[in-house]
């Protein structure tokens, strides 16, 4: 074996670019007894959204003094409830300087709802897997991003990720499974998982589907869980799109 590859085969780990979906919350003020509650309002009405998911502090709107911003009671609060916060957007000096003495990442603010995301592969099941068909909508380097279509159904505990563009899944998604796109979101069979669109901040993606059955739609950030939608297309074609920052189902025969 050559000096360089026994070298190579000695590295522990390799650094890799990786694109992850992640949850904002939108801090306006901190108050450790309404953080917690508001908090567990939330869970109640998504509990599997909510599991062990990596939060993001932002702090872009947050209008109360730095020095009531503990983000060790922040962290402790998240932590009983299975959410662990891995760092913070946006803030000043002097919040930046409280987060870091957290042990948070400090996260730049956002300068744009709709900001491109590096090319990745789709994961699912932690297998890294290649879509199977990504024809471009246009052969121009400045075109649309290619859509990842998916021909499987998408399993329970199953995650499925188009980080550039649309997805479009050609067989139904099943309960417990999930898929997010930076773009719309296209499901020809039933939609019974959670869907998320618009994951980088897009306000016009949108999900179609060919029965609403979802546990939880999300377009940019904006969410309805599947007790909100059964009196709106439940069991039926509809696509959902974003107004007025709430989510509006309309039926596919209507739109």
């Amino acid at each position: 074996m050559s000096e360089t590859a026994a070298t190579d085969a000695e590295q522990s780990f390799q650094l890799k670019g990786a694109t992850v979906a992640m949850t904002a919350l939108e801090l306006h003020y901190f108050d450790a007894r309404a953080f917690e509650a508001n908090l567990e309002d939330k869970i109640r009405q998504a509990p599997g959204f909510f599991r062990d998911i990596p939060l993001i502090i932002s702090l872009e709107k947050y209008q109360g003094a730095a020095n009531e911003l503990d983000f060790f009671q922040m962290i402790g609060v998240c932590r009983r409830h299975n959410i662990h916060v891995v760092g913070v957007r946006g803030g000043n000096d002097d919040h930046r300087r409280l987060a870091r003495n957290a042990s948070l990442a400090l996260l730049p603010a956002s300068t744009s709802r709709e900001r491109p995301a590096p090319d990745t592969a789709q994961v699912v099941d932690d297998k890294t897997v290649t879509s199977d068909s990504a024809e471009p909508a246009s052969t121009a380097g400045t075109g649309p991003a290619p859509a990842r279509i998916v021909t499987q159904p998408v399993r329970s505990g199953q995650q499925v990720y188009a980080p550039d563009g649309d997805l479009v899944v050609l067989a139904p998604v099943q309960a417990g499974a999930e898929v997010l796109a930076a773009g719309n979101i296209h499901v020809y069979g039933p939609l019974r998982g959670r869907a998320l669109a618009g994951v980088h901040g897009l306000e016009s993606a949108r999900v179609f589907c060919q029965s609403l059955e979802a546990e939880l739609v999300s377009i940019a950030g904006h969410y309805k869980i599947s007790e909100d939608l059964q009196d709106q297309g439940w069991k039926s074609a509809v696509q959902i799109q974003l107004r007025d920052d709430l989510l509006v189902v309309t039926p596919l025969d209507k739109a």
